[in-house]
């Protein structure tokens, strides 16, 4: 069953490269008492996600936290050392958003957003989406309907409906 707009976010562990190496990140410690705004992509590097999706959370980030938002976070079926490379490599590392691997796709499955193209070498993989958790619970849920595009996820989007 896929996640939607009032339910409680499910608990996982992502991980994230920390100063001593990949290092474990509770969703559950991430929301609890806060406002976040969690947006995934299917793919680092892939282009719609490099060239569009990221682009727009560095753009407005400003605006998210000028709204109460108190953290971004990119999550993406990859591996800590990919997430933190490609955090650099667009600017999100820079702008202060939070890069995630889900590299076994525990979140992912568990929010009901898996997907798999094999011509494109992408299996158990993120659909892409936006939502904005407070306290723990989706106040706004975006997803998109083609996995290739970038419209009601971008940050610009999320933003119009908060």
């Amino acid at each position: 069953m896929t996640i939607s707009q009032g339910d409680q976010i499910p608990d996982a562990t992502l991980v994230e490269m920390g100063a001593d190496g990949p290092a474990p990140v509770s969703i559950a410690d991430k929301t609890n008492g806060r406002k976040v705004v969690i947006f995934a992509v299917p793919g680092a590097y892939t282009p719609t996600c490099h060239s569009a999706h990221v682009p727009s959370f560095v753009r407005t980030k400003e605006q998210f936290d000028a709204k109460g938002v108190d953290e971004i976070i990119c999550v993406s079926v990859n591996d800590p050392f990919v997430m933190k490379s490609w955090g650099e490599a667009t600017g999100a590392t820079a702008a202060g958003i939070t890069m995630l691997g889900d590299a076994d796709s525990s979140f992912t499955k568990a929010l009901g957003m898996e997907f798999d193209a094999p011509p494109a070498g992408l299996l158990a993989r993120s659909k892409r989406y936006a939502m904005l958790v407070e306290n723990g619970k989706v106040t706004l849920f975006q997803p998109e309907e083609n996995p290739g595009v970038c419209e009601v996820s971008g940050g610009e989007a999320l933003l119009d409906n908060m």
